[in-house]
């Protein structure tokens, strides 16, 4: 087959992909915010590919974190793919499972595998998303990587329509490029306030989270908090320092006699 003619198939197939149009309604899952679910047409689509960007440095383990909690909410138990070149802990370090069990997720349901190449984490990803047993495939790459291109996005896409498996890949140090994915997000740190506990050194997770693309639906940027007890997302609160609660009575008073200077007064009883 000419290279004309792989470019046509190419383009037919992705053209498939995006015609789906009204016919097109996957199952999904709420996020917890209220927004952003919103913005999503009730949630995040399952059985669908999904990309998060982030830059290198601490920006990762944001990043990490954020796919984490998409990937507790998209898996509903079952096992998550969690796929890594064999470099990216010299980079970012390993994934915590205590870091799992802090963020209120299940480690038990985490696979992680390693990966000499990009070549060898895609077709481990490919792999994996054809098991229907699977929850969510998480597929992670650092850099720019050009055998992540329309074909390979496709492939990963039709993978997760076939098994119903979600698909999450996590792009570190790289530049968005045309792709088939149902959404794609660019993750930072945004500010964690002070706990609310004063032996607790930690605040919530927070997110600042912007949705550049959408297929069905708008775009939007949130600081997004996730709440490890209910493992979701929402708004940060308004007021993340304990407040004192209004007294439920006010103290009687009682007239007192003239003070010293005559006038009258009142005594707190």
């Amino acid at each position: 087959m000419s290279a004309a003619k792989k470019l046509a198939v190419l383009r037919g197939d992705i053209e498939r992909i995006e015609a789906h149009g009204e016919a097109y309604s996957p199952r999904r899952v709420t996020l917890g915010h209220a927004e952003a679910d919103a913005h999503l047409q009730g949630g995040l689509a399952l059985g669908a590919m999904h990309e998060v960007f982030a830059e290198a440095g601490r920006q990762s383990a944001v990043a990490t974190g954020f796919v984490a909690g998409i990937s507790g909410r998209a898996a509903a138990r079952r096992p998550v793919v969690w796929i890594r070149q064999d470099f990216t802990e010299i980079e970012s370090g390993a994934v915590s499972m205590s870091g799992f069990s802090e963020l209120g997720l299940d480690p038990r349901c985490l696979v992680s595998v390693h990966a000499a190449d990009v070549e060898h984490a895609l077709r481990t990803a490919a792999d994996a998303l054809a098991c229907d047993a699977v929850g969510v495939v998480v597929l992670e790459v650092w850099g720019e990587a050009r055998q992540l291109d329309l074909v390979a996005s496709r492939k990963l896409t039709l993978a997760a329509q076939a098994s119903g498996a979600t698909c999450l890949q996590l792009r570190v140090a790289a530049e968005p490029q045309p792709s088939t994915a149902e959404t794609r997000w660019i993750v930072r740190a945004a500010h964690s306030p002070p706990a609310s506990q004063p032996w607790s050194a930690w605040g919530a997770p927070l997110f600042e989270t912007q949705l550049v693309r959408n297929r069905h639906g708008p775009v939007g940027r949130w600081i997004m908090e996730w709440k490890c007890d209910e493992c979701l997302f929402g708004k940060p609160a308004a007021y993340p320092q304990p407040v004192a609660a209004a007294p439920a009575y006010r103290p009687h008073q009682a007239p007192t006699r003239k003070n010293a200077f005559g006038r009258s007064g009142y005594r707190v009883a």
